[in-house]
């Protein structure tokens, strides 16, 4: 008969490169004990990456450099997501990011979920998911989310003629109907500078 770490290494070689496990993915494998066992001979062997506890990575391999390249922030928030069966939304710095409204990706990043609130260490950052209410999933379409939680971590005093020209082309591409369904969730200044986008007039920083 297999071994567990065998059984395990290849279920893992099976599969693509670059996906995240978790220690209950192995569960019909063998008892709870006998898995973290062998999940930790694996890491030894250097198949799998420990990311953080009960969190690992088959990782992808740079071909030139040989080195394994780490999964974003956001796999990892995703990833555990998927496994709570959790919905969350990329809130703060995070939120501007990934509109382009800022060049760094910080070290702490938060998202809102509407399960259990949870902290999780991964390296030198931290992903700090916070209990959001239902009203915060309401938005139809992606990109409006993250254009309100990135104008709402700028401040309503602080938007720039910059800022509104970064998130124009991804308002511009997304389906108008979406975004004006999405308008009575953000605030009144929020709502004023996305009508102006897509109504083709930026009145609010002329």
């Amino acid at each position: 008969m297999q071994s567990i770490e065998k059984k395990i290494e290849q279920y893992i070689l099976r599969r693509k490169r670059g996906k995240i496990y978790f220690t209950n993915d192995f569960q019909d494998l063998g008892s709870d004990g006998a898995v973290r066992i062998a999940l930790m001979r694996l890491i030894n062997n250097k198949i799998l990456l420990r990311l953080a506890r009960g969190i690992f990575y088959y990782p992808i391999i740079d071909k030139e450099l040989g080195i394994n390249l780490l999964p974003s922030i956001e796999d990892v928030a995703e990833a555990l997501a998927k496994r709570n069966k959790a919905r969350i939304i990329p809130t703060g710095d995070y939120a501007k990011n990934k509109l382009g409204l800022s060049t760094q990706v910080p070290a702490n990043v938060v998202f809102l979920t509407d399960t259990t609130p949870r902290k999780v260490k991964i390296g030198k950052s931290k992903i700090t998911f916070k209990k959001a209410s239902s009203k915060n999933f309401a938005y139809k379409s992606y990109i409006t989310m993250l254009v309100a939680f990135a104008l709402s971590e700028i401040g309503k005093d602080l938007v720039t003629a910059e800022d509104i020209a970064i998130i124009t082309p991804a308002l511009l591409k997304e389906d108008k109907s979406k975004i004006v369904k999405d308008l009575p969730l953000m605030p009144a200044w929020e709502r004023n500078i996305v009508k102006n986008i897509i109504n083709g007039s930026n009145k609010e920083l002329a």
